[in-house]
């Protein structure tokens, strides 16, 4: 069984992993109660990218059982590792690009995919769930800002694109997710943009979509008000990226 060390590990201010966790768990209730949401209807998602094995067990042991990875690489060798250390339950989301020589190695080892944008990547995904008769949580990643260095589809192309996925029976698509711009403005109109992209999927197929990815540690407040259900946070969790 590998050995991971975990404790004694802090931030800058001092803070250990499990205040800054429950810092943030506080920040979600009190943007939920703004709104007058549940906090229960938001999931936080640390992101442990760029992250050592160690930091992720101390979650574990903090009471975070999901974790968000941006590399397929990076996802494999950690999970591999928290395994191997006894660290049981853990399950791993896949929130970066996906290239379509990789999409086996994920089918097989994360819950969901929030990043597909591509009808190519979904046939590969279909037939490699069809080769293990098994079953993918995905959530369809929309270029909300229209940055040229994002990826993702633009809004104008989801209901389509979300129409095309129906004949890949094998992905289960549950929602939206977006990486907001970097200008709080910007970033909450881009929220609007996905609540509306949303409410037009759920009108037009009778209900479903009710995921939206949205919101990380500078902006999840935002996000909560415009309705995100899962925010993506790292940097307020684990501190700053190695």
């Amino acid at each position: 069984m590998t050995q991971i060390v975990t404790g004694g590990t802090s931030g800058t201010d001092g803070t250990s992993l499990p205040q800054r966790l429950g810092v943030v768990r506080d920040r979600i209730a009190s943007a939920c109660a703004a709104v007058g949401r549940d906090p229960a209807s938001v999931r936080l998602l640390p992101v442990s990218k760029t992250h050592s094995a160690s930091l992720v067990a101390e979650a574990v042991k903090a009471g975070c059982r999901q974790f968000g990875e941006n590399r397929v690489g990076e996802l494999l060798a950690k999970s591999s590792e928290v395994e191997s250390a006894g660290f049981t339950g853990v399950e791993w989301i896949l929130i970066g690009h996906l290239q379509r020589n990789k999409a086996a190695l994920v089918a097989s080892h994360v819950r969901e995919l929030q990043s597909l944008d591509s009808l190519r990547l979904a046939r590969v995904l279909q037939a490699e769930l069809e080769r293990t008769d098994s079953t993918l949580r995905v959530f369809i990643e929309v270029n909300s800002s229209g940055e040229d260095s994002k990826f993702g589809l633009l809004p104008d192309d989801v209901g389509e694109f979300s129409r095309a996925l129906r004949v890949y029976d094998r992905l289960l698509p549950v929602g939206l997710m977006t990486v907001a711009h970097p200008d709080r403005v910007q970033a909450e109109q881009g929220f609007t943009v996905m609540k509306i992209l949303q409410t037009r999927l759920r009108n037009r197929d009778g209900g479903g979509w009710h995921e939206l990815s949205m919101g990380m540690s500078g902006d999840f407040e935002s996000a909560i008000a415009h309705g995100s259900t899962c925010v993506r946070v790292g940097t307020a969790i684990f501190g700053l990226r190695a």
